[in-house]
């Protein structure tokens, strides 16, 4: 006879809502709150999350009368805001992304959050999209405390959104600045990883070259990216770690890397030739363009989830990212004096995601 005592199951002691649930991070936190076990977990996002593990929460983020409906009888701990929404100018990036936060927050004012991470990014060193890297940037790399640029930024709204919150309300928060997150995502505006993949794809079906799409400097100079779990986890740690709040943090990867190294591991992957700067950048808008018949025979012809080629490739981002005229790195030294120890390396991040993408069936 079996005596001995059976394990209760874990009872979820604390609720986290995850806003921007469908999107990289989102999804990846989701993830990463499930291994931890514990939590309830609300997903905020246009698009249904259908998992058991998950309750979906519909609302409009750009209308504090739809979020103060929906999160009315909600009872969160912990807030995960991962959503933004791109907007023509950054006068309009501040005043949607600001009210997104503000009025998120605002219709939370019942809850007893004790902690809000907000996920931003390396734009606060380097500025907006429209005047990226144009003015002057801190020494690289970058740190926490920096001082922000002379220049209107979205990033830094939301911070003084989130700080003013906290003030009223009396919530932990943490910053979490991240740098071009490669993760599982599909329709997401800033994808590298799934883009490079589609780039690839569209390559060796056609037997053409895979061609670096960036510059000079991105092709030499050192660089570095953020894994989406190592982002998930770095938000979780600092939501539940009380001594890690009311901080800004970077959050990239730990290892740096040199795209003229990266290019040919990736194309490998693909059995594609690579082949690097050669004189100018040669954005993938100008690459790509009329591609779109291509991808939908190929997706035809394996089974693929979509055949509409702008749900799983993102141009304008990659080239924007590739294309910089400047050095970008993050220091990770504040994290891990605070106890922080997670690392990837850059390859192994680019090669799972391109595994899980295929097994997906996403990507041929």
């Amino acid at each position: 006879m079996n005596t001995s005592p059976i394990a209760d199951p874990v009872t979820p002691t604390r609720t986290a809502l995850v806003v921007g649930a469908t999107g990289i991070a989102g999804s990846a936190i989701i993830e990463e709150l499930e291994r931890a076990g514990g939590w309830t977990i609300l997903a905020l996002s246009r698009r249904p999350i259908r998992k058991s593990t998950v309750r979906h929460i519909a609302a409009d983020l750009q209308s504090a009368e739809s979020l103060k409906e929906a999160l009315d009888s909600e009872q969160p701990t912990h807030v995960f805001f991962t959503a933004w929404a791109r907007q023509d100018t950054e006068e309009e990036n501040i005043r949607v992304n600001s009210a997104m936060l503000r009025d998120l927050l605002g219709a939370l004012d019942h809850a007893p959050v004790e902690h809000v991470a907000l996920m931003t990014g390396l734009k606060q060193y380097l500025g907006p999209f429209e005047s990226y890297g144009a003015g002057p940037v801190p020494d690289t790399p970058f740190r926490e405390e920096a001082p922000r640029l002379p220049v209107e930024n979205f990033y830094y709204a939301q911070e003084d959104e989130l700080w003013a919150a906290a003030e009223r309300c009396g919530f932990r928060w943490s910053v979490h600045r991240s740098h071009t997150v490669i993760g599982h995502a599909v329709g997401n505006a800033m994808n590298m990883g799934l883009t490079l993949a589609v780039q690839a794809s569209l390559c060796q079906e056609l037997g053409m070259p895979f061609v670096f799409p960036g510059s000079e400097t991105q092709w030499n100079g050192l660089v570095d990216v953020t894994d989406g779990d190592l982002l998930a986890e770095h938000m979780v740690w600092a939501a539940t770690t009380e001594s890690a709040g009311n901080e800004a943090y970077n959050i990239v990867n730990g290892d740096v890397f040199r795209w003229r190294w990266m290019w040919p591991k990736l194309a490998a992957y693909f059995g594609v030739q690579p082949e690097g700067f050669e004189g100018s950048p040669r954005p993938l808008e100008d690459q790509m363009q009329g591609m779109e018949q291509t991808w939908s025979k190929l997706a035809d012809t394996h089974a693929l989830t979509t055949d509409d080629l702008s749900k799983v490739a993102s141009w304008w981002h990659t080239d924007a990212d590739l294309g910089r005229d400047v050095e970008v790195m993050a220091d990770m030294g504040k994290s891990r004096l605070a106890g922080f120890t997670g690392y990837r390396r850059t390859e192994d991040s680019f090669l799972r995601l391109f595994d899980r993408y295929r097994a997906k069936r996403i990507i041929p």
